[in-house]
């Protein structure tokens, strides 16, 4: 090989590695002047605001990372994550639900291992069990939420009301919120409703956290007491008048809108509706009940939590060194507390502050005996639609065994593959 087709070769190699180099989103210039873009997407519509001043402050203190930020309704967001994430592209730091979600995307290998990061430190120990598979972190929950009904503390003062310690207390509580002209529950049963309330509505009656694992085992049934029963007590409060029937064309913005105008008792969704309504409505006071199903004396759960909204980042992702930044910025004290005042969501981390009056009432739930929330506890997607459609069919008019054999088909179809 001559000289001049060596220099020639050796020039083009120091221009390849060069451009590489570029390119390289790990050594942190990817784009313009550069600055690495990170895609960042979740389902949170209502926290959008909070997160876009945290991006600008995040990126103040990174000026050579720039996030966009993708939101997704959180039906969609559950069902196209997955896809969304398959060629790295999108979401260089994602969210996961908890549950059937979290299996499905740690099947596909999307987590990348957060095991050693140094901001996993910043979490409790005890609420990140979630994010943990196979003995490694995969996400990090951010949120720390009750997934059971509002009520309008106003209300119940006016009324001499008391949240109730049975399950004829709590009939006799919506009685007296129906008579006095409230509707008892909101019930948003076009999305979320169903799937939120059976949370608390099955904790005592099917108190074995395993439950939803020895369905899949084939060693419990829809069709047995716990799950009937339950499904029996949701037909009592639509036959009584307390569900709407019309409640399954509701969605959660328009039941948060019927709190809101203090129009009706409690709300079916979670403490996370709790800025929603107080945003409407800055004066109302809100608190948080879980119908006890049981006698008082058989109850062993006061309420459900969830740890949710599980931070992560993609492992096909090409720009994972800023992913974490920005993860691990999210990830300190002071930015998850201006996280959770600005959005009334509790976190996860330690030594948190919190400021709004909401959160302070109800941070006593951290105090009472609360169970993880059931329904993420089901691993399979297809079985959990089941579960819910079995509710949804008994407001609608289904009777209960009924509706529980016909998800139980579902459930024996799936156990089969």
């Amino acid at each position: 090989m001559n000289k001049k087709l060596s220099s020639f070769l050796a020039a083009i190699f120091v221009m390849v590695l060069a451009l590489a180099g570029c390119s390289s989103n790990e050594t942190g210039g990817s784009g313009k002047d550069g600055v690495t873009e990170i895609s960042f997407i979740h389902w949170r519509g209502e926290d959008a605001e909070v997160f876009k001043e945290l991006i600008s402050k995040f990126e103040k203190e990174n000026p050579k990372i720039k996030v966009n930020m993708t939101v997704y309704p959180s039906e969609e967001y559950q069902s196209t994550a997955q896809t969304l994430l398959r060629d790295g592209s999108t979401g260089d730091v994602f969210t996961s639900f908890p549950g059937s979600q979290f299996e499905i995307i740690k099947k596909a290998g999307f987590f990348a291992d957060l095991s050693n990061e140094e901001f996993v430190q910043n979490y409790n120990e005890n609420l990140i069990e979630a994010g943990k598979a196979d003995g490694k972190q995969l996400a990090v929950p951010l949120q720390l939420v009750y997934n059971q009904p509002v009520y309008n503390a106003g209300i119940f003062e006016e009324l001499g009301l008391e949240p109730p310690k049975d399950w004829e207390g709590f009939l006799a509580l919506c009685e007296t919120l129906k008579e006095n002209g409230y509707t008892p529950i909101a019930f948003p049963g076009a999305d979320i409703g169903p799937g939120q309330l059976m949370n608390s509505m099955m904790m005592n009656n099917a108190p074995d956290e395993e439950i939803f694992a020895k369905l899949m085992a084939g060693d419990a049934k829809l069709t047995d007491e716990w799950w009937v029963n339950t499904l029996s007590q949701f037909k009592e409060l639509t036959d009584k008048g307390y569900i709407a029937k019309e409640a399954l064309g509701t969605k959660h913005d328009g039941a948060i809108a019927l709190m809101a105008q203090e129009k009706a008792g409690m709300l079916a969704s979670g403490s996370y509706a709790m800025a929603g309504i107080k945003q409407q409505n800055p004066d109302i006071k809100l608190q948080l009940l879980a119908p006890i199903t049981v006698a008082e004396n058989e109850a062993k759960y006061e309420g459900v939590h969830t740890t949710t909204f599980m931070l992560a980042v993609n492992s096909k992702s090409e720009k994972q060194d800023a992913a974490k930044k920005f993860v691990s910025f999210l990830s300190e004290s002071e930015n998850a507390g201006e996280y959770a005042n600005k959005t009334g969501q509790h976190v996860t981390l330690k030594d948190v502050t919190y400021e709004s009056e909401e959160l302070k009432d109800t941070a006593v739930w951290m105090e009472k005996n609360t169970r993880f929330q059931p329904r993420f506890l089901i691993p399979n997607a297809d079985v959990e639609k089941a579960v819910i459609a079995s509710i949804q069919a008994v407001i609608g008019g289904t009777d209960p065994e009924k509706a529980a054999a016909e998800a139980q088909k579902i459930v024996e179809q799936n156990l089969s593959k």
